[in-house]
């Protein structure tokens, strides 16, 4: 019999004042009893509308029914057929507007907590299950992957297991990509993460670090040196700026700069680690998106009293997860919403002393299908902070198109490919955020998956 309680099992959390002074992860886990428990309220349906809803086609129902019989090393394998980031995905993906939003127990209640159960698994299986790397035999192809983030290491642990020579390619001295430079150890410990980069190692993917594509080889010296294919993975990592005074005065960061100093550079472990990031007493995270919630909670445990998100729209408009705004919210972050940046203030030495701003309402729906939010007038006011944190998205490094003239590209900079990774470029493929701009860490895997596909049919085709 399934389990017909309407609400899921709880997630063990941090308390809300205690964890906004720690960097130690909010969310704490299921226990088994509670991973067995929840899983009972799977219904397993005919139709698996969950599996539909997942971009890496997960088998949703089945691993769930394993876990339901206690079956968890069985369960992890059953995921691992078609997600090859198991624990980061249980961590970061956004599964309520994916496989959760299709669960059919979310017609009268809650749906099931598919990546809650996801993350139980993949943490069981690290702490209990027996580590046997498939490692397949060679084939005698060689690919180069550009990038270490979801997207290349989803392509490569999928080509590794063709029996592909894969060398992953990383422009940072480690290798992750926004695994490790974006997202705070709060939401995704990077010991997880190493983890999984290490069993792609395991697997026999080469990973070369300090190696920037575009600067020491391009994708044209690769093709015609050791590769027989190229995959370009390399996200989009060049942040975007509001283009209003006083953007270049002291004290103001692109989210990208401050979350990479404090993740990658573990400047949150300052003086032990010699990254400092000066912050002050209050900080304005310009922004609505998970990566504005990611840099104000950073903001928050590195010691500002005051942490201000301010949002040109309402709560409802905002890209953000649920979860995440909740608990920014509960961690004392102040939502400055319908609120709008003119300028930023400075004194005469250029440190950072407020920031203007303007109150807005909503109008009429634009491009997006989002209302245009639009300046009341009169209603101008200066918010008192130090440090401005500029998260309003970013968009892919030109270093790749620049240095690859006959690489199709967007206007905006993103590489023009099919749904199956193809650019305009023969031998070289593409997917992730260098392809769509800033998305999903799940998205970004189910587009290297696809790339890994292609590439193994025009391989063998050639």
């Amino acid at each position: 019999m399934a389990n017909m309680c309407p609400n899921k099992v709880p997630m063990p959390v941090q308390d809300a004042k205690v964890r906004n002074g720690n960097f130690k992860e909010v969310a704490l886990g299921y226990t088994e009893e509670m991973a067995m428990e929840e899983a009972t309220r799977c219904l397993n349906c005919k139709n698996r509308p969950c599996v539909s809803g997942c971009p890496v086609n997960v088998q949703i129902p089945e691993f769930i029914e394993k876990v339901a019989a206690g079956d968890f090393e069985g369960a992890f394998e059953k995921i691992k057929e078609n997600n090859a980031l198991p624990a980061i995905c249980g961590r970061v993906c956004p599964q309520e507007n994916q496989c959760e939003k299709q669960c059919v127990r979310g017609i009268k209640g809650e749906s099931v907590g598919i990546g809650r159960l996801e993350r139980f698994v993949a943490d069981w299986h690290m702490q209990n299950g027996k580590n046997q790397p498939f490692k397949a035999e060679p084939n005698g192809h060689r690919i180069a992957v550009v990038g270490s983030g979801p997207s290349s290491l989803s392509c490569a642990g999928s080509l590794a297991k063709k029996g592909y020579d894969v060398t992953i390619l990383e422009a940072f001295h480690v290798a992750g990509g926004v695994l490790m430079y974006g997202i705070p150890e709060f939401r995704l410990p990077k010991a997880i993460v190493q983890k999984e980069i290490d069993a792609l190692r395991e697997m026999g993917v080469t990973i070369e670090t300090n190696m920037v594509v575009g600067k020491i080889f391009s994708v044209d010296e690769l093709l015609q040196d050791r590769y027989e294919a190229v995959f370009v993975g390399t996200g989009a990592g060049l942040p975007s700026f509001m283009k209003i005074e006083g953007e270049n005065l002291n004290g103001v960061y692109s989210a990208n700069e401050f979350l990479t100093r404090i993740n990658l550079m573990k400047a949150y472990r300052f003086p032990e680690v010699d990254t400092p990031v000066v912050i002050g007493n209050s900080v304005a995270v310009v922004g609505g998106g998970n990566v504005a919630m990611d840099a104000a909670r950073c903001a928050k445990r590195l010691g500002a009293e005051n942490v201000y998100i301010v949002y040109r729209r309402s709560e409802e408009e905002m890209p953000a997860r649920n979860e995440e705004i909740e608990h920014a919210a509960e961690e004392g972050i102040i939502f400055k919403l319908l609120t709008n940046p003119q300028r930023i203030l400075g004194d005469e030495q250029g440190f950072v002393t407020g920031m203007e701003c303007v109150e807005m309402e909503l109008g009429e729906a634009d491009a997006s299908g989002r209302r245009r939010p639009v300046a009341k007038e009169g209603s101008e006011f200066v918010l008192d902070v130090e440090t401005v944190v500029i998260a309003i998205g970013q968009t892919p490094n030109p270093l790749i198109k620049q240095t690859t003239p006959d690489l199709e590209t967007q206007k905006w900079g993103g590489i023009v490919a099919d749904e199956n990774g193809k650019t305009s470029k023969e031998g070289v493929f593409a997917g992730g955020d260098a392809v769509t701009g800033a998305a999903t860490v799940i998205l970004a895997m189910g587009a290297g998956k696809k790339a890994a596909a292609a590439i193994d049919e025009y391989i063998q085709n050639k």
